[in-house]
């Protein structure tokens, strides 16, 4: 048997590998019952002379290459978004060009499913910060993404929480932009789980209430509209809502700790899939969505619910430090050759953290090469002081 010792409860602990990886098998999308998008991550470049915390560098090489890998999958690329660090590192001036990169080599492709983020973020929140100038942000965005060619996934705003004043505010903004825009867009409801300064969005701390007037606004634009990712971690709060939309606008699960129920769903409707998790998981993803596709639902189940004490410990709290450790599995499977984050961000996580999800993604299958993610992860433990 494999083996490594790893940190548990305060000391080093023989553990060996049991899982058995899944291979990664070309597909395409139509070969899924449901339509899945990966959020994908961004890869630093590790030899750039820069401050890490204040000045992103990227690799865009091994970063364009990750989308590839996930459109070889079959999978969708959300494009710059919370996943990629928008807001935690890398700024619009990176999320422009990283957005112009994606879709020119998904003009490559063919079939290459990708949506972009688009928000305010280039607008600091502050209290001269007013609607207008919330509107002409997003207006910003929104040219930048449709000139290239670009599908918009709808980025909720740190600046419109922070200015608005109630639901009228953000009836107000939806409205506008939502009569503005030239495609069906995803609306995107991220919780203050994942960032706190979203806290109170659409108008209510309550999320029952906060839906009404995000079900206000999709009713109005439902032409506009193709679906909404919510990102509240809650099944039941999404159910509810998904049970609620108008007929043709789709509920993509933002759930990274009930996905596999939602997106294999029940009598009266399923979720498609918007997530984060994907991005760590996608070889797994591919083929449990191609299960299900095939009517193999119990295969379907079981490849994708041994992911999820993966993605439950990945997106603990501080939930909106799950990107270190989404970044550390691309790591440990070879598909970048360091584990440094734009924003310093490899420090978020505890290396007792970084131990258990190595056991957790040996476990669900997730770590392709076994001998090659113990070498790595013995050169993470060396860096700690462990050899």
């Amino acid at each position: 048997m494999t083996s490594i010792d790893l940190p548990l409860e305060g000391r080093l602990t023989r553990y060996e590998l049991i899982g058995r990886p899944v291979p990664l098998q070309k597909r395409a999308p139509a070969d899924f019952p449901r339509v899945a998008f990966a959020a994908a991550h961004v890869v630093a470049d590790p030899l750039a002379d820069n401050d890490p915390w204040l000045t992103p560098a990227i690799d865009w090489e091994r970063t364009l290459a990750f989308r590839h890998r996930l459109w070889d999958l079959g999978l969708g690329v959300a494009e710059a978004m919370d996943t990629a660090q928008r807001g935690m590192g890398l700024g619009w001036p990176e999320a422009r060009e990283l957005i112009r990169r994606a879709l020119a080599e998904a003009r490559g492709r063919s079939g290459a499913l990708i949506a972009c983020g688009a928000g305010t973020d280039h607008l600091a929140p502050g209290p001269d910060v007013s609607i207008d100038d919330i509107l002409k942000a997003y207006e910003s965005q929104i040219e930048a993404i449709e000139a290239e060619g670009g599908r918009i996934i709808l980025m909720a705003s740190r600046a419109l929480a922070a200015a608005a004043k109630g639901p009228e505010d953000y009836i107000r903004v939806y409205d506008r932009i939502l009569s503005q825009v030239k495609e069906p867009v995803i609306i995107h409801w991220l919780g203050e789980m994942f960032d706190p300064a979203l806290d109170g969005y659409w108008g209510n701390a309550d999320h029952l209430a906060a839906m009404k007037t995000c079900l206000a606004v999709i009713e109005a634009h439902a032409e506009k509209v193709d679906g909404i990712k919510i990102s509240l971690l809650s099944k039941e709060k999404e159910i509810a809502m998904r049970r609620r939309l108008p007929k043709g606008v789709r509920m993509y699960t933002g759930d990274d700790f009930n996905y596999a129920e939602l997106i294999a769903g029940d009598e009266e409707g399923h979720s498609d899939a918007l997530l984060g998790i994907f991005d760590a998981i996608a070889p797994v993803a591919s083929a449990a969505l191609e299960a299900l596709g095939k009517g193999r639902k119990g295969e379907f189940f079981e490849l994708l619910e041994a992911t999820v004490p993966l993605s439950r410990h990945i997106f603990k709290a501080p939930t909106r430090f799950y990107k270190t450790g989404v970044v550390f599995l691309a790591y440990l499977n070879g598909l970048q050759d360091h584990f440094v984050m734009i924003g310093g961000q490899q420090s978020a996580r505890s290396l007792a953290h970084l131990a258990e999800l190595f056991r957790l993604a040996d476990r669900a299958g997730a770590l392709a090469d076994p001998e090659l993610a113990i070498s790595r992860m013995q050169r993470v433990l060396a860096v700690h002081g462990i050899d």
